[in-house]
């Protein structure tokens, strides 16, 4: 596949319709990524209630270590960059803390989520 750009946009019919089929596959996996991401935020959140009923600390940077290793090595045998993998991994543990955080705050004023 070829490209007959001149300038005004003009491309290759076939390369138009593959670029549009790669597309929909990445809008398709952002979607899948997006209700994995609130599926795995739904169980945190039951972690923070059970953490905060029990006064357990919100963070837990043992656990957070064994995970941050396995994704590394998840990612590796994925060929995907292991560092990239971390950082994303980082992102989601501090939103998790937060939460963790803002459930336990919530729990000593007596507020629960059924309260909202």
């Amino acid at each position: 596949m070829t490209t007959s750009n001149t300038g005004n946009g003009d491309v290759d019919p076939a390369v138009r319709q593959e670029l549009e089929r790669l597309r929909q596959s990445i809008d398709n996996i952002d979607a899948a990524v997006v209700h994995m991401l609130a599926e795995r935020f739904r169980c945190t959140q039951q972690v923070g209630r059970l953490k905060a009923v029990h006064q357990l600390p919100p963070a837990d940077p043992a656990r957070e270590a064994r995970q941050i290793e396995r994704l590394r090595r998840l990612a590796e045998s994925a060929r995907l960059d292991p560092a990239f993998a971390e950082k994303f991994l980082n992102f989601i543990i501090a939103e998790v803390i937060r939460h963790h955080e803002r459930i336990a705050e919530d729990t000593v004023n007596g507020h629960t989520a059924a309260d909202d």
